[in-house]
């Protein structure tokens, strides 16, 4: 275990010996630790039958909805499997209990992150998730063989948001991210470099309402934990969209089964946005596995894998940055949040 304060030092030394001392590891999931500040911060990282410690792979880190955790967003998504299909590393974070000298529950000590909402955790300085994430991209550095110009970041609910977050403040270490059914809250948002985008999300979410206002479970009892008004999916979209350069009109728009895509593009370094909606989808994984009640959440639907077409939509956005320029990591500064 390593102590790591806000993220600053350089990478040269853990990366010359991530050159030379990759280890071939055990396919699987593996436990990891890291002491974050004042606190021990948990992820995991599911390494692929495929992995021989030479050739890099891809990154995908998938980040969980408000209360839950990795482990629940993998069964739910099934990252894990597919890393074993198509060879890259999934990591899964943990976000840290509301009292983290407790044990985390879902309903009386959820995990949540400090996505830039203030929903939280007001004044946005604790747990400082943004420098936690930067921390677990660089162990990843320095224990595998990692492709730099294709590491993800994917998030579900709270954990979207927090991938708009991360997304905005790392920006020069990540190829693309793919938020599902969370808002963007920062406010003035500031992405370093144009990072493509690819959102889902369903029109019969209560969580997550298409036009916006309070998120209320399925049934109609108010969410008082996330109960924060929530912008347009729209407005999160558009203002990502301005972010990076590209138009704030789809140039193309397809619907199948049920099943709507609009792709806004092509931006600076040939950045696009792609908007999927699922028709009559609650609160859920399209394609995945729901751990919570449908008449909390919603339906789930089969129209759509949203694990398979977010993995074609990072397999066509490499980030086209020299590699050496793929793990900076970004100052303070860039990270501002309302």
């Amino acid at each position: 275990m390593k102590t790591i304060g806000y993220v600053t030092l350089g990478l040269a030394p853990l990366l010359a010996a991530a050159a030379t001392t990759n280890p071939v590891c055990t396919p699987g999931t593996q436990a990891c630790t890291l002491q974050v500040g004042a606190w021990t911060r948990h992820y995991s990282v599911h390494v692929p039958p495929g992995y021989d410690g030479k050739k890099p792979l891809p990154v995908v880190v998938m980040l969980h909805g408000g209360g839950g955790t990795g482990r629940g967003a993998a069964e739910e998504t099934g990252w894990d499997a597919k890393a074993d299909r198509e060879n890259f590393l999934a990591v899964f974070p943990d976000a840290l209990a509301r009292d983290p000298a407790k044990p985390g529950s879902f309903s009386r000590n959820p995990q949540l992150w400090n996505d830039g909402s203030d929903r939280f955790y007001p004044g946005q300085q604790t747990p400082d998730d943004v420098t936690f994430l930067n921390a677990v991209l660089e162990e990843l550095l320095a224990k595998f063989s990692v492709d730099r110009q294709r590491i993800f970041v994917a998030g579900f609910s709270n954990g979207a948001s927090m991938a708009f977050r991360f997304g905005a403040a790392a920006a020069r270490r990540l190829a693309a991210i793919a938020p599902v059914a969370g808002a963007c809250w920062l406010e003035p948002l500031t992405v370093e470099r144009p990072l493509p985008l690819c959102y889902l999300t369903g029109t019969a979410d209560p969580l997550n309402l298409l036009e916006g206002g309070v998120p209320k479970l399925a049934f109609g009892a108010s969410d008082k934990v996330r109960a924060k008004p929530k912008p347009p999916v729209r407005d999160s979209l558009l203002k990502w969209a301005k972010a990076i350069g590209c138009p704030v009109t789809p140039a193309k728009t397809n619907e199948t089964n049920g099943v709507r895509t609009e792709t806004f593009g092509s931006g600076r370094e040939r950045a696009e946005i792609i908007f999927v909606t699922v028709a009559d989808q609650g609160h859920t994984w399209a394609g995945g596995k729901s751990l919570l009640p449908e008449r909390w959440v919603g339906k789930t639907s089969s129209k759509l894998n949203a694990t398979d077409f977010i993995w074609n939509f990072f397999k066509q956005h490499p980030a086209l940055l020299p590699a050496q320029a793929c793990h900076e990591i970004p100052p303070p500064a860039a990270d501002r949040a309302k």
